[in-house]
């Protein structure tokens, strides 16, 4: 009965109900529900399964749902492998942190990080070990050496070229249980489907050689698609913010924060920063102090945004790996343009704009444009218009001064803020040129945020002040300049992150 109903596809809504575990701190929406009931169904079956929810619909709490109960009901059966990009590596500490504050955790990750004996020791301690997949390469023998009750792939189009030494490493775990996520759509990708379901249930779409030509494009595609979809449908759950029924779950506006890790030259520059600034304040009084604090303020926020922007090396082009930020905004624009969506892209600083720009520009082959406060206004409406009639790229950047003020941009449902303001009015108005009459879809807002840095902390201070944000925040960043030299020390350290 329900293996038969599983396989004919249209079993989510059909699913036998289990209760959620106690385990778990925080509420399931309805749909995440569902999504948690089929994890656990298809895992007790015994089958592999790729969870495809859209970006921003929550995979990564569905999932955590699934491992909690499973460690409610079987106490042995050995660790959980977490395998996600290193840019996630800070979104699924806190998660877990959050959902699951019951569950053991390791981070494999650092130069410090264990190898052998040490690392097969630590992992049977713990109940979920994370890893990244440019590890699960390097470390590939000790994490094969290990029985795993589960491996969860996060984005797990990083395997989509199953030659790749990741994506053999990957392969030869063993567990189980597997769970795959991706918010990107992997129907029409051939080489990327097929390894993601080599690695889940093996040998169930055959050989690479005969999947390649049997669905190779040619006489009948039509017909092999529907059968390969027919294939693949029940071991696979994809539903997009724009269906009817996830729609009346999500909020209207959904925000997602995204923490993302310094890289070593941002990290060393940053140290270098506080150092300075800690080591003149003491001397200084009034103003001279008010000034210096400031200045060290934007110096750090800088180097948070991309190194560039403080070097001021215009002349040479943008590299994304040098700041973890914009790798994590990289990613977060391929899956808002492999789903065809648009987004917003908010920050401070002129500087910032133009390397975001001439970045864009290189990757997705088309300028965004570029509103700040040297545009004229006829050329200014000219790019709202042409944005809104959806000519043009896909893609808007703005400077928060000049994109503040009576803009109508509904065309994109996402907005990113690439940097945080220090003043939460000014950044929501910013997010409600989006989110305002006219918008009939969900709007999802990203907030990027440095791990570890002053950012960090701010958003926390703005957080637990958002009742008292208006009178303490209201004055702009003057409630900063007012600290202790203690209070200001505690703000912008770096707290330990393990560098790469």
């Amino acid at each position: 009965g329900l293996l038969s109903s599983l396989l004919d596809g249209d079993t989510v809504r059909k699913l036998p109900s289990r209760p959620i575990p106690s385990s778990l701190h925080g509420e399931l929406r309805p749909y995440q529900e569902r999504g948690y009931q089929w994890l656990s169904v298809m895992r007790d079956l015994g089958f592999g399964v790729c969870l495809a929810d859209d970006m921003g619909l929550g995979k990564t709490v569905q999932v955590i749902t699934c491992l909690l109960e499973r460690l409610q009901t079987e106490s042995a059966g050995g660790p959980v492998l977490i395998i996600c990009p290193t840019s996630l590596l800070g979104n699924w500490q806190r998660e877990i942190q959050r959902f699951a504050p019951g569950l053991t955790l390791h981070v494999h990750h650092g130069v410090r990080r264990l190898r052998g004996e040490d690392f097969l020791k630590e992992a049977a301690d713990h109940d979920v070990v994370l890893t990244t997949y440019h590890l699960a390469g390097r470390d590939g023998s000790d994490l094969s050496a290990i029985q795993w009750s589960s491996v969860v792939l996060d984005e797990a189009q990083y395997i989509k070229n199953y030659r790749t030494k990741q994506a053999q490493s990957v392969m030869k775990l063993s567990a189980p249980h597997r769970i795959a996520m991706t918010g990107t759509p992997v129907e029409n990708r051939l080489a990327e489907l097929w390894s993601i379901f080599h690695f889940l249930n093996p040998g169930y779409l055959g050989s690479f050689n005969n999947f390649r030509q049997r669905y190779a494009p040619g006489e009948g595609q039509q017909e092999k698609f529907r059968e390969l979809h027919k294939l693949v449908s029940p071991f696979m759950l994809r539903r997009l913010k724009s269906d009817p029924d996830i729609r009346k779950d999500l909020p209207e506006k959904l925000e997602l924060k995204s923490y993302c890790p310094l890289t070593e030259v941002q990290g060393a520059m940053y140290q270098a920063v506080v150092d300075d600034m800690m080591g003149q304040i003491e001397s200084r009084t009034g103003m001279a102090r008010k000034g210096l604090v400031l200045s060290s303020l934007t110096k750090l926020k800088q180097i948070c945004d991309h190194p560039q922007l403080l070097r001021r090396d215009e002349g040479r082009a943008v590299r994304a790996e040098s700041s973890g930020k914009m790798e994590r905004m990289l990613e977060i624009l391929d899956s808002i343009s492999d789903v065809g969506e648009s987004a917003l892209i908010f920050t401070q600083y002129v500087g910032m704009g133009e390397l975001l720009v001439s970045m864009l520009g290189r990757k997705y082959g088309k300028r965004p444009y570029f509103l700040h406060g040297g545009v004229p206004k006829r050329e200014r409406d000219e790019m709202v218009r042409a944005f809104q009639a959806g000519e043009g790229p896909e893609f808007f950047v703005l400077s928060l001064k000049a994109g503040g003020v009576g803009l109508n941009l509904t065309r994109a449902n996402h907005v990113l803020h690439y940097d945080r303001w220090w003043n939460p009015a000014v950044e929501n108005q910013a997010t409600d040129r989006v989110f305002r009459i006219g918008q009939h879809r969900n709007v999802q807002v990203h907030k990027l945020i440095s791990q570890g840095t002053l950012e960090e902390r701010i958003d926390e201070l703005i957080e637990q002040k958002k009742a008292l944000s208006e009178q303490v925040v209201g004055s702009g960043e003057t409630w900063l300049t007012e600290m202790s030299d203690g209070e200001l020390r505690q703000l912008i350290e770096l707290q330990e992150q393990d560098w790469m």
